[in-house]
């Protein structure tokens, strides 16, 4: 019998979408999913005035949560803060009753203006991409989610003009169709530092 087929929602934020040139065609490419619901949290809320309700239907009706963002002062635009603050909603997504989340999958794709060695213990920033994240694994712990690494494009500043951004589309691509099939090594996936390493490492055994 074939497995069901996941469905993923993307909450897309950015808050100047016109100088986005990555997240914004990640989140056109994830549109064309029929699998896939996308979201962009700022044009439907431009006054942040989010609407609970809906948004936990939202999580209720899919398997696959994401949230894509380019990394804003090492976490994520403020409209997912809030979006967090509002919809996780103590009795809904934790504590007594709270149970809505558990078993779906969770994670972060995001874009950082600076290169992968700035994101290590000895770089830069001090710490890695995932580490930065860590509020947002540990809501995702709490709320029974299983979470996954960051799917991440270092040096995004630099992607279009060396060419980088239409290979890293095609690996999103492959990755929500890994999702929706159900076929993607989950606990492998939750144990790297970034979730694309699991498309390149499958790459490079292929050859």
């Amino acid at each position: 019998m074939p497995e069901e087929i996941k469905k993923i929602l993307v909450l897309f934020a950015h808050p100047s979408q016109e100088r986005s040139e990555v997240n914004k065609l990640l989140f056109k490419a994830s549109q064309e999913h029929s699998d896939v619901t996308t979201i962009d949290l700022y044009r439907e809320y431009p006054t942040f005035h989010i609407n609970i309700d809906r948004e936990q239907q939202r999580l209720l009706d899919h398997d696959v949560i994401i949230f894509l963002f380019p990394l804003h002062w090492y976490s994520t635009p403020a409209i997912l803060k809030q979006w967090q603050d509002l919809v996780l909603e103590y009795g809904f997504a934790y504590g007594a009753g709270g149970t809505a989340l558990k078993g779906k999958t969770f994670f972060c794709a995001t874009t950082a203006g600076g290169n992968e060695k700035a994101y290590q213990d000895d770089g830069y920033n001090h710490f890695t991409i995932r580490e930065l994240l860590c509020p947002i694994e540990q809501t995702a712990n709490l709320t029974g989610m299983h979470y996954l690494a960051p799917f991440v494009l270092f040096s995004s500043r630099n992607a279009n003009e060396e060419g980088r951004i239409p290979g890293h589309i095609d690996t999103f691509n492959t990755l929500l169709t890994s999702l929706a099939a159900n076929t993607l090594d989950l606990s492998h996936a939750a144990s790297l530092p970034v979730l694309n390493q699991a498309f390149t490492q499958e790459t490079q055994e292929t050859h």
